[in-house]
C-alpha cells in the first residue's frame, strides 16, 4: 500500500512538474531588440543576463545599424554571441519566431509590417515623462529648458508617429543645478533598463492598466539643429546659457562672435548665488565682456543683469585658451567699447 501511494505521489509530481515547465514555456518572451548606441545598452544586457539566467526571456536577437563603426550595440552582441540583424535589410519577414520588440533608442519609425509581426506587441524605453520631450532629445532638451524633473517612461509602439503610444510605466529622475548631460544621460539609461525589466516580468498587468497619453500636454525635443548652440545674449540669461551649456556638454561647444570671428566656448561658469544688475534695460550691456585682473576672471554680461565666466574658449581655429590668454591676446587689443561678444 505504501509503495502504491509513494508510486503515485511521485508520477503527480512528474506531471505537475512538466505542466509548470509547459505553462513556463509558454509563458516566457522571445525578443528582438532594436537599438544602436550607449542608452541601448543597459536594457540589452539585463535582457541578455534574463536569458542567460532562465528568467522570464527565453531568446534574444539584435537589430541595429551596421553603419556605424563605433556601434556600441554591434559590439556587445559579437563579443557576447548574440546574433544581430543589420537595420538596412531588416523586414517583416526576418521575424518568424519573436513575439515582444523592445525599442530602446534606436532612431529610426518602425513600419506598422514589422510592429503588427510581434504577438505580444512592441514597447519603447523613452528617457522624458511623456508627453512631455517628445522626440529625438528628450535629455538635451529637458536640460536646456531648465527642468528640475524629468525621467523615463516605457510605452507602446504604435505606427506612424513617434512617442504616442500608452504609458506603460514612468519613473522620475531629479536635474540637480548642475548636472551635466552624459551624467543625466547614465542615469536615465540604468533606470530605463530597471523599468523595462519591470515591465517585462508582468507585462500582461502593465498593458492592463496603460495611460493614453494627453496630446494637449505634449512638449517635443527634436534633434539638435545646426544652431542650436549659438548664443543670443540680448534674449538669453545667464542660467538660460548656463542651461544651455549643461545640456550639450560633450556634445559640441556654446557659439558666438568676436570681432567676426567665430568664438567656441568649450567650459563656462554660473554662480546661482550672484548678484543681478539690472539697472536700465534688461537687454543693455548684454555680450559685454568684463576682465577681472585681481581674480583673471573672463566675464560675459547676459541678457537680465546676471554674468557667466568663461573658462575655456578658442576663436576662430586657433587653439583652445583660456580666459586669461584671451584677455592678454585679443581684449586687451581694442578699447572698451569694442569689447562685445554677438554679431
Amino acid at each position: 500500500m505504501l509503495m502504491f501511494f509513494t508510486r503515485k505521489c511521485a508520477a503527480i509530481f512528474r506531471t505537475n512538474s512538466i505542466v509548470r515547465r509547459y505553462c513556463l514555456n509558454v509563458d516566457r518572451l522571445r525578443i528582438l531588440f532594436f537599438g544602436t548606441d550607449t542608452f541601448s545598452l543597459p536594457s540589452l544586457k539585463l535582457i541578455h543576463k534574463n536569458v542567460k539566467t532562465e528568467g522570464k526571456v527565453q531568446a534574444l536577437e539584435v537589430v541595429t545599424s551596421f553603419k556605424a563603426a563605433k556601434n556600441p550595440v554591434k559590439h556587445y552582441c559579437l563579443a557576447e554571441g548574440i546574433l544581430s540583424h543589420d537595420w538596412n535589410v531588416f523586414s517583416a519577414s526576418t521575424n518568424t519566431s519573436f513575439n515582444l520588440g523592445v525599442v530602446v533608442s534606436f532612431g529610426h519609425l518602425i513600419p506598422e509590417t514589422i510592429i503588427n509581426t510581434f504577438s505580444r506587441g512592441m514597447i519603447n524605453v523613452h528617457a522624458s515623462l511623456l508627453p512631455q520631450f517628445r522626440g529625438a532629445a528628450p535629455i538635451v532638451h529637458a536640460i536646456a529648458s531648465g527642468a528640475e524633473r524629468t525621467g523615463i517612461s516605457i510605452m507602446r509602439i504604435k505606427p506612424k508617429r513617434f512617442d504616442v503610444g500608452e504609458i506603460l510605466l514612468q519613473s522620475s529622475v531629479h536635474i540637480t543645478p548642475d548636472m551635466v548631460m552624459p551624467q543625466l544621460h547614465d542615469q536615465l539609461a540604468e533606470k530605463g533598463a530597471v523599468c523595462l525589466m519591470q515591465c517585462i516580468g508582468n507585462l500582461d498587468h502593465h498593458y492592463r492598466y496603460s495611460i493614453p497619453q494627453d496630446d494637449l500636454e505634449a512638449t517635443y525635443a527634436p534633434k539638435i539643429g545646426q544652431n542650436f548652440a549659438e548664443i543670443h545674449w540680448k534674449g538669453q540669461t545667464a542660467l538660460q546659457i548656463y542651461n544651455l551649456y549643461r545640456s550639450l556638454y560633450s556634445l559640441k561647444p556654446l557659439t558666438t562672435m568676436f570681432e567676426s570671428e567665430i568664438v567656441k566656448l568649450f567650459k563656462i561658469r554660473y554662480d546661482h548665488n550672484q548678484a543681478k544688475f539690472t539697472s536700465g534695460r534688461a537687454h543693455e550691456g548684454a555680450g559685454c565682456i568684463v576682465y577681472f585682473k585681481s581674480t583673471k576672471k573672463l566675464m560675459v554680461r547676459c541678457h537680465g543683469g546676471c554674468f557667466i565666466e568663461i573658462v575655456h574658449l578658442s576663436i576662430g581655429n586657433k587653439k583652445v585658451c583660456t580666459g586669461q590668454d584671451f584677455y592678454n591676446g585679443y581684449l586687451s587689443k581694442v578699447d572698451t567699447s569694442r569689447r562685445f561678444f554677438g554679431k
